[in-house]
């Protein structure tokens, strides 16, 4: 059995998961598990669509696959100590630890991504730095080294470039690619703009101020502010 634990917060963003969600129960012996302080109903960044957590993090001590879903949330969950003690208790006996988007910022506020590249939706890159990791723009899945088990995803889609990949890993190639068939990824939008670097300014202006939108909230921003306070504390205190 494969036990897939996916780490679910208020304010996540919804595709950050479901699209994961999607290839890796389709694992041969998958158990996924959406995990949280305890079993009950999450709300999405959206404010509308509603999950449960099926499993505490107590309950889950030994995951071989962990995934932290972005969304603006991650600024409370960045600084949750449960989240984070968690984390680092199970990498060591996990075989993959990942994230999707700002689920990275997570990782990298346990202490996982430090000195190591890792990647995260393109708005949210100086997070990462700010963390210690080395913020890597121009891939869509990025693994910290050849033989590490860490492996993050940029922006909300890629989750499902990472999943893929996972199960490929896990399952082999021919597996992966029937998983892929059933969901049918074969992206061929008649867009062009879902990178930063072939979107005009306009774009990335309107882009910008919908995601200013999205975290425009008394106690996302508080949660902000506290985050890079205790950052620029933990940065002055450790040149001394």
């Amino acid at each position: 059995m494969t036990q897939i634990a996916i780490v679910l917060y208020p304010q996540f963003t919804a595709l950050d998961f479901i699209g994961p969600y999607e290839v890796l129960r389709a694992l041969p012996d998958a158990e996924v598990r959406f995990v949280w302080h305890e079993p009950g109903p999450i709300v999405a960044d959206s404010g509308v669509l509603v999950v449960g957590a099926t499993h505490s993090f107590d309950e889950t001590p030994a995951p071989d696959v962990v995934l932290v879903p972005g969304g603006p949330g991650f600024l409370s969950a960045s600084q949750d100590e449960k989240v984070l003690d968690w984390l680092r208790a199970v990498r060591p006996g996990a075989q993959w630890t990942t994230s999707v988007c700002t689920g990275s910022i997570v990782l990298a506020a346990a202490g996982l991504l430090d000195g190591k590249p890792a990647t995260t939706h393109w708005s949210s890159m100086a997070g990462l730095t700010l963390h210690g990791a080395k913020a890597v723009s121009d891939e869509r899945v990025v693994r910290a080294l050849p033989d590490d088990d860490l492996v993050t995803a940029a922006g909300v889609s890629a989750g499902i470039d990472l999943a893929l990949w996972l199960a490929e890993q896990i399952a082999g190639r021919a597996r992966a690619e029937a998983i892929q068939l059933i969901i049918e990824y074969d992206p061929q939008p008649h867009l062009d703009s879902g990178h930063r670097s072939k979107a005009s300014a306009g774009t990335i202006a309107t882009s910008t101020m919908l995601l200013t939108r999205d975290v425009d909230k008394p106690e996302l921003l508080k949660a902000s502010a506290r985050l890079l306070w205790d950052r620029a504390l933990t940065t002055v205190r450790s040149r001394r």
